[in-house]
Order: C-alpha cells, then structure tokens, then sequence
C-alpha cells in the first residue's frame, strides 16, 4: 500500500515538472519569435566622388535699355500694328500716322477729285526687343516728338543678383555661372559687373549677371544663381534621406549594417549638403560599406533589419 503511494507521487511530481519544462520551452520559442522580428530597409552604399558645397542667391531679370518711340510728325494715328507685350524685329512697321496736312486735304479732295496726296508716316523700331507700353490709341492726335511706346531692348536683358557682403569673397571665382530659372531650366551666365552701391535694406551688393543665352526672357522673372563656396574632390556622400538627426539638428547619425540582418547607429559630421546629398566628414567609410536609405527612422542602436531592396 505505501509503495502504490509513494509510487503515484513520483509519478505526479513527474508530471508536473514536465509539464513546467514544456511551458518554459513554449515560453521561450514565442520570445525567440518575438525577438526576431525585423525592420524591412533598403540600403546603399557610401559614394565617392568630387563635390561642391554651393549656395543659392535671388536674381530678378531686368532690361536694361528702353526705346522710346516718338511720333516723327504731327497728325492722327491711323494705325496701330503692335501690342503689349510682343516681341518686335529690326525695321518692323509700328504705327502710321496721318499728318494735319492730309487731313486738311482731305476736306478739300471731297471737292477737288484731282488732289491724291495721303500723307501717311510710318514709324518703324530701329532694335528688336519687347514692346513694354503703347501710350495711344488709334484716332488720336499726336504731336511731333510725342511718346508713342517703349520696348525694353532684347539683348540689354540681365539679372540683378543680390549678394550678402559675407558671400562678396566667392563672386571673382564664380564669374561662369548659371541661372536657375523657376520652371528649373538652367541658363548659363556670366557675371559681368558689379554695381556701385548695395541696397540699404536688405545690405546686399549687387551684381549684373549677363546671359549667354538668347532666350528670350521677360523682365521681372525672379530667379537663383549657384555660387560654388568651396570644392572637395573625393568626398565621402550619402542620400539625404540615410542621415537622421535630433530635434535640435545638433546630432546626427547613419545605421549602417554589420551584416545583411543587424544594423548599428553610428554618429556622424555633416559637411556640405543639398536636396539630395550630404557630405560626411567623419567617421571615415569604405566603399563596401552599407548603409540604410529607407526604414531607419526610429531604429535602435544594434537593430535587427531584413533587407528589401538593395
């Protein structure tokens, strides 16, 4: 009887730390799973290559010379061939106007059939450019030397460049540049000259950048100038989107991989940068080296990453 006892005890206790042993190797399979789950990244490697840190400067295109075109005679418009706005050719027909003289004559014509004399004047442009404003309308009376219309003059356009007199140091070294016009097309340019007095407001000098282009361009487009700061030629750049940073921006970091399923936070110097780029001034990469371009954000030190597109 105390045998079946004691042996049934055994038996039980065997159960149960069996049972115990089963649950701690269940319990340690769903942590195993748990702590393998990964971050799904894309990465790229570290390039090399010569770059330039620049920095972008506001200019607004401006004609420089205007026409004026005057009435050469004095009488009655009778034709108007322009409008605002358009571009004009050397010796195009403007206007013509009927002098008093003709208009006198033709009172005296409804009696007198013999007389033909017209009495139309021309008025040509002697330059192509853009008509900027027509001061009359057909009908009216004008007087010799009269305003007629301005054209502002094509190849007097230029763009005004607004530097800041710390960036004064880089223009003799930027004399060929370009224009970055708003639709992003780029104009190569020169910088010409610079102008005798800086804007009392914004304290900025001002340069005369010459197109070498010959767009044709309409006054008062604003647009940017890249001025080159200074140039690296084999430096170490990264996406933009692979340096992250503090709320503060006075740290940054890359996760770079150890291997194709752990990556590490390693602290990072930014040198120069752009839209798309940023220098890395230390530490020093290989060119083997990997680095994660999407799906780093709010990784921790040592992470555990699956790879999706490399």
């Amino acid at each position: 009887m105390l045998t079946n006892i004691r042996t049934n005890y055994f038996l039980c206790l065997l159960l149960v730390i069996t049972r115990i042993l089963f649950s701690c190797k269940h319990a340690s399979k769903i942590s195993e799973e748990v702590t393998e789950v990964k971050t799904p990244v894309t990465v790229g490697p570290v390039s090399f290559k010569s770059v330039s840190s620049t920095v972008a400067l506001p200019a607004v295109a401006t004609f420089m010379n205007k026409n004026i075109i005057r009435a050469t005679t004095t009488g009655t418009i009778e034709k108007i061939l322009i409008t605002p706005g358009e571009f004009i050719s050397t010796d195009q027909l403007l206007f013509t106007i009927r002098t008093r003289e003709a208009m006198a004559l033709d009172r005296k014509a409804q009696m007198d059939t013999s007389l033909s004399f017209k009495g139309l004047i021309n008025i040509i442009s002697h330059q192509e450019g853009v008509i900027n404003s027509i001061s009359y309308q057909k009908g009216d009376f004008v007087q010799e030397g009269d305003e007629m219309a301005v054209v502002s003059e094509q190849n007097s356009l230029v763009f005004i460049m607004d530097v800041p007199f710390e960036f004064d140091k880089y223009i003799e070294k930027n004399r060929n540049c370009r224009v970055i016009l708003p639709d992003n097309r780029q104009v190569n340019a020169m910088i010409s000259r610079k102008l005798p007095e800086m804007d009392m407001q914004s304290q900025t000098i001002r340069y005369v950048v010459k197109p070498l282009s010959p767009d044709r361009l309409p006054g008062n487009l604003i647009a940017s100038v890249n001025i080159v700061k200074s140039t690296s030629e084999n430096a170490m750049v990264v996406p933009k989107k692979a340096v992250l940073g503090n709320e503060a921006q006075t740290e940054f970091w890359v996760m770079k991989l150890i291997n194709d399923s752990t990556a590490i936070k390693v602290d990072v110097s930014k040198g120069f940068e752009n839209n798309d780029e940023v220098e890395i001034t230390k530490p020093e990469f290989i060119s083997s080296d990997r680095i994660i371009l999407t799906g780093n954000y709010g990784l921790p030190d040592t992470a555990r990453i699956t790879i999706i597109k490399e």
